[in-house]
């Protein structure tokens, strides 16, 4: 088999790999819609979770935050693990991990509570 041929197979093959991969990733699951957070007696408004301003929606990194500081479970862990608070973020637990941190900190209520 001449050189000229051989490379041309394997653009080929190449190029139907691409294909298929491109057709598989379409069926990769969706990153979750908004979440809202379970309210507390003295939140000054509803939290809502955005997965998309989170993590880079074309390559989320889900482990970074799932399962140690968050269940993918949601809802069904809801009263096996503590409440998000304040004082549990200010300490670098669940969301404040990052906020305060790598992130804007945790004194603009408005970032993340709805008025």
């Amino acid at each position: 088999m001449t050189a000229s041929r051989r490379r041309a197979l394997l653009l080929t093959a190449a190029g139907l790999l691409l294909g298929a991969g491109l057709a598989m990733a379409r069926d990769l699951p969706r990153l979750p819609g908004p979440l809202a957070l379970k309210r507390g007696a003295d939140s000054p408004g509803q939290v809502i979770f955005h997965h998309g301003s989170h993590v880079d929606e074309t390559r989320p990194a889900c482990l970074s935050c799932h399962p140690g500081r968050f269940s993918m479970l949601g809802a069904s862990q809801a009263g096996k693990r503590p409440a998000i608070t304040h004082e549990r973020m200010s300490a670098g637990r669940d969301c404040g991990a990052c906020h305060g941190k790598e992130a804007f900190g945790l004194d603009d209520c408005t970032s993340c509570h709805a008025e």
